[in-house]
């Protein structure tokens, strides 16, 4: 058995007074030494207080916080596994997944707390722990100040489910994928490679924590080698490029997605930011469009198009830092510690030049989704995940993403399945048949149109159906319009064709 080491307490003994992380909210900053005693105390008031043991799942509702690292690096000394939830989800949608974990404790920020309450009512949660991200007074502050501290980490092996993260699901319910410590390992080594990390680094933290490139691009990693963290709560593009034109901070690692950088760049304080310490600059979610990189090639920064995925820790192709403006489009090469391979429908592995799914082996991709013995079956053939997604590669090596081959879109950065936004429309007794597809947007990259059939003699208008999306869906899931049509294209098995209403012909009918 492979152990798994603790992190924060190998730097603690030493580089105990070097800076592990700056909470920009708070102006909070803790050395190694301070974070790894806020840990130890924290895991010895989840194990005497929360009754916490080896297994337990700990859910976590909160805006980005130094806090929510420790609760991380807590679980992990603990042998417990955390659970970062999406905070723009609604309530019924984090009922489920706190049910489907069976998760007895529930830390959250006070923003909220209201949604926590309706949580713990209805569902098997024994213990509400209020963070204010402050470092103030309350509840998660005194008890760490009181608590006894747990120095040792629980033995467990790497092989171990050490955080679960929920993507959406293409069956209308989303799958909690179950990441191991050898995934945060080994896509820390894998990142820090193709990443050029080092103990000098300081990686500015501002994608959602509850997202895996807001934990391992370029976060973990960063803990792992010793670097420093910059965790910022709200995405400012403003307060973005005053962080990066601080030489104090050093900030030399961040991921974002093209709107982010596109707002970034629209800022008066762009023109004058100085981005000569930033060592990478990732694009993630969505391809950056050629214009953008272009803007930010101008000011001698690269950045990078990388391709993965939860599912794969999420590393899995990334462009050398100096080759991304030479082939505009591609997301480069396998980092180290991964395989990957392109598969015809029916199962053949195809030659470069041709387009196939993307297929991914190695150390950091998951082997399995919680409670889901059908996704495990159908999701991986002999350890190789199946992605979904569409790629060719050239005769050189480089990787260029077609298409994905399931029927997710991309709106502003974030993942949404139409079979889940499908699901809560088809709770409305007035609709007979719903189908949702992902259109261009400029705004959001994508956004989703809902064209539904009404049951015979019923009636219905779009913004009843967006208000009952709203009370059951996050926002950014909510289609953006709504049309009402008399049938749709389906096959002799009576399932939608959703290739036919794809066709520009068949959406002139209604959306002209």
């Amino acid at each position: 058995m492979l152990k798994v080491y603790d992190w924060i307490q190998v730097h603690k003994n030493r580089i105990p007074d070097k800076l592990a992380m700056i909470d920009w909210h708070s102006s909070r900053k803790f050395t190694y030494s301070e974070m790894n005693e806020r840990v130890a105390r924290l895991a010895g008031f989840m194990r005497h207080d929360l009754k916490v043991e080896k297994g337990d799942r700990i859910a976590v509702l909160g805006f980005n916080s130094s806090d929510i690292f420790e609760i991380q690096f807590a679980c992990f000394r603990l042998g417990a596994i955390f659970v970062p939830l999406n905070i723009r989800l609604a309530v019924p949608e984090l009922e489920f997944m706190i049910n489907d974990l069976e998760a007895n404790v529930l830390f959250h920020g006070p923003e909220f707390k209201e949604a926590a309450l309706k949580l713990k009512g209805q569902c098997n949660i024994d213990y509400l722990v209020e963070f204010n991200g402050e470092g103030k007074a309350g509840e998660f502050e005194d008890s760490i100040a009181r608590a006894e501290r747990i120095n040792e980490m629980v033995e467990q092996s790497l092989e171990e489910t050490c955080t679960i993260l929920y993507t959406s699901g293409t069956t209308g319910r989303p799958k909690g994928a179950c990441i191991t410590h050898a995934s945060v390992l080994f896509n820390a080594i894998n990142t820090t490679t193709f990443g050029r990390i080092s103990q000098d680094s300081g990686c500015l933290c501002l994608l959602p924590m509850f997202h895996v490139s807001g934990l391992n691009i370029f976060g973990n990693p960063v803990f792992h080698i010793g670097g420093t963290n910059v965790v910022v709560r709200n995405i400012v593009p403003s307060l973005l490029l005053n962080l990066i034109n601080d030489q104090n901070l050093n900030i030399s690692h961040f991921i974002a997605v093209p709107t982010i950088y596109q707002f970034m760049a629209a800022c008066p304080e762009f023109e004058d930011t100085d981005f000569s310490r930033v060592v990478m600059a990732t694009v993630g979610g969505a391809p950056a469009p050629e214009s953008l990189l272009s803007t930010y090639f101008a000011k001698s920064v690269s950045l990078c198009n990388a391709y993965g995925m939860t599912e794969t820790g999420p590393a899995v192709l990334a462009p050398d830092r100096d080759d991304a403006m030479k082939k505009i489009g591609s997301v480069g090469r396998p980092v180290i510690h991964v395989d990957i391979k392109l598969m015809s429908k029916d199962g053949k592995e195809v030659p470069a030049g041709e387009t196939g799914e993307i297929w991914v082996k190695g150390p950091a991709v998951i082997s399995e989704y919680w409670n889901r013995p059908e996704a495990n079956k159908t999701d991986f053939t002999d350890g190789w995940l199946h992605t979904g997604d569409a790629a060719y590669c050239d005769a050189e090596g480089d990787y260029y993403i077609v298409d994905r081959w399931k029927d997710m879109y991309i709106s502003g950065g974030e993942n949404v399945y139409p079979a889940e936004v499908e699901n809560v429309i088809s709770m409305m007794p007035e609709v007979m048949m719903v189908a949702v597809l992902g259109v261009p947007d400029e705004k959001w990259g994508e956004t989703g149109v809902a064209f539904i059939v009404l049951k015979e003699n019923c009636s219905l208008d779009q913004e009843k159906v967006k208000q009952h999306c709203l009370e059951n869906l996050a926002k950014y899931k909510v289609p953006s319009k709504v049309y009402f049509v008399p049938e749709l294209p389906l096959n002799a098995t009576g399932k939608i064709v959703k290739i036919e209403m794809k066709k520009a012909e068949w959406l002139d009918q209604y959306m002209s």
